[in-house]
C-alpha cells in the first residue's frame, strides 16, 4: 500500500552543500537529481525547503524550483550573521513541521554543519528518523554519528566530480562513536524559537521556462531506469522488491512514468520483457499479480559487459600504455555502441568498473601523478 511509504521531509542548508559539492568536487551548479533520487528510494518526499540567501546563488534558482523545492531568502542583513540566520530559521521550521505533521516520518537535513546536530538530536526523540546529507570534504566528523542514515553526496549514483575530491588524498578522520544517549540543548532550543520568529520570507520561486519541456521517460530507454531503481531499493530496503514497490519508486524518480509510452499495456508486462532482456528476474511474490523483482543470479548479462571491458583494456595494454578510466567507456561503445552500465544496475561508469574490479575481472588503482584511475587485466 502507497501509505506504508516513509513520508519525507528535506530541509537543505543550501549554502553549505553547494559550496562544499563547488570547492571540494567542481560541480557547479549543484545537482540536485542525485539527492532527489536517493530519497524516492526510501520515501514519499511530502516537502522539500531550501534556505539560502538567493541573490547568491542565481543559477540554481530555476533548477530547483522545477524539481518543487520551496526556495526560503535568507537575506544578508548589516550587522547580522546571515549563517546565523538561515541556521536558526531551518531548526525552527524543522521543530516546527515536526509538530505540525504528524504523519511525517523521517526528516532529510542537507548540510555538513556540526550546528545541527542539536537539531537531529531533538527529532530522533521526537521518534523521528532523521537521514543526514552532505558533501564528504566538507562535513563535521560529529554529525554523521548522530544520524539515523548519512548519505554523503559524492557517493550517490549520478554525481559526476570535476575533480579529485580535496580530502580523498589524505586518510580521513575516524567518526566519533554514537552517543547512547544524545543532550540536546532544550533550553538553546526554545530561546531560538523566540529569536527566530520573523528571520525570513519564503523567496518568490521563478517559473520555470516555457520553452523547455520536461523530458520523461519516453524520451530515453527504460531498461536502465528499472535497473537503476531496483539497484537502490536493493542497496537500501529490508526484504524482497516487489513490482508495485519498484513502480512506486520509478514514479516518485519520474512522475511522468508510464510503461505505454514504450509500448506496454501494464507494468507486469514490462517486466516480463526486461526478464528475457535478463536485465531483471521475477520469482513468485506474497500476493498474486505481485511478483518480486530481482537481477538474474547467474549474471550472464553482466558477464558480457565485464569480459567487454576486460577485452578493452587488454587491447590498449598490448600497445604499451596503462588505460585510464577517463575515456574509457567511450572505447568500450566503439566496440557495442549500445552499452550503457546503466542497462546492469550501475549509475556511473566508475561503478561499474568497481565491481569489475570486486570480480577481479580487471585492476583499478588510482595514481596521483595522472589524476585518474589505471587499469590493467590480472596475469
Amino acid at each position: 500500500m502507497i501509505n506504508d511509504d516513509e513520508r519525507i521531509a528535506l530541509f537543505l542548508d543550501y549554502e553549505n552543500l553547494a559550496i562544499g559539492a563547488r570547492d571540494g568536487l567542481g560541480v557547479v551548479p549543484f545537482d540536485f537529481g542525485p539527492v532527489a533520487d536517493a530519497l524516492a528510494e526510501r520515501g514519499r518526499v511530502v516537502a522539500r525547503r531550501a534556505y539560502a540567501d538567493w541573490s547568491a546563488f542565481d543559477d540554481d534558482r530555476r533548477l530547483l524550483a522545477r524539481a518543487q523545492v520551496e526556495l526560503i531568502e535568507i537575506p544578508q542583513r548589516l550587522g547580522a550573521s546571515r549563517k546565523n540566520a538561515a541556521d536558526i530559521k531551518m531548526a525552527v521550521d524543522a521543530i516546527q513541521l515536526a509538530f505540525e505533521r504528524g504523519f511525517i516520518t523521517t526528516f532529510a537535513i542537507g548540510t555538513g554543519d556540526s550546528d545541527f546536530t542539536p537539531l537531529v538530536h531533538k527529532l530522533r526523540e521526537l521518534d523521528k528518523r532523521v537521514i543526514g546529507i552532505g558533501v564528504q570534504s566538507s562535513t563535521s566528523a560529529l554529525l554523521p554519528p548522530a544520524c539515523d542514515e548519512f548519505l554523503f553526496y559524492d557517493r550517490l549514483p549520478g554525481v559526476e566530480p570535476t575533480q579529485q575530491p580535496r580530502g580523498a588524498r589524505r586518510r580521513p578522520r575516524p567518526y566519533p562513536a554514537p552517543a547512547t544517549e544524545p543532550a540536546p540543548a532544550a533550553a538553546d532550543a526554545v530561546a531560538a524559537v523566540a529569536e527566530a520568529a520573523d528571520i525570513a520570507d519564503i523567496a518568490d520561486i521563478p517559473d520555470p521556462r516555457p520553452d523547455e519541456p520536461a523530458a520523461t521517460t519516453g524520451d530515453r530507454e527504460v531498461g536502465p531506469l528499472v535497473a537503476r531503481t531496483l539497484a537502490g531499493l536493493q542497496r537500501h530496503a529490508d526484504g524482497a522488491v516487489l513490482a508495485s514497490r519498484l513502480k512506486r519508486a520509478i514514479l516518485r524518480k519520474d512522475p511522468t512514468f508510464d510503461e505505454a509510452d514504450h509500448g506496454f499495456r501494464g507494468f507486469g508486462e514490462l517486466l516480463r520483457h526486461l526478464e528475457q532482456e535478463r536485465v531483471v528476474a521475477l520469482r513468485s511474490g506474497s500476493a498474486q499479480g505481485d511478483p518480486e523483482v530481482t537481477f538474474p543470479e547467474d549474471g550472464s548479462a553482466d558477464g558480457a559487459a565485464f569480459r567487454l571491458l576486460a577485452d578493452v583494456v587488454h587491447d590498449l595494454q598490448a600497445t604499451g600504455s596503462r588505460p585510464q578510466l577517463s575515456g574509457l567507456k567511450d572505447q568500450l561503445r566503439k566496440r557495442r555502441p549500445d552499452f550503457s552500465e546503466k542497462r546492469y544496475g550501475f549509475n556511473t561508469f566508475l561503478s561499474f568498473a568497481k565491481a569489475a574490479r570486486a570480480r577481479n575481472v580487471v585492476a583499478m588503482e588510482w595514481d596521483e601523478d595522472e589524476s585518474d584511475y589505471l587499469l590493467h587485466v590480472p596475469d
